[in-house]
């Protein structure tokens, strides 16, 4: 199963692409759009990890 199949998000953000693409009157190669997505979506998820820390800090029970 391809990634655009199986992941709603993904295909979303690609239709979104292709249609920002062809109203600024530009041709769109599929296989570019779609590295440009997935692109997209990882600078958008390493985003949202930057700010997180990888420790837990749980209150100790004394």
């Amino acid at each position: 199963m391809c990634l655009l199949c199986s992941d709603e998000k993904v295909y979303a953000a690609y239709m979104q692409y292709l249609d920002a693409m062809e109203r600024q009157g530009q041709d769109v190669d599929p296989d570019k759009a779609i590295d440009t997505v997935i692109d997209m979506l990882e600078a958008e998820a390493a985003q949202a990890q930057k700010n997180k820390s990888p420790f837990i800090c749980d209150p100790i029970e004394e």
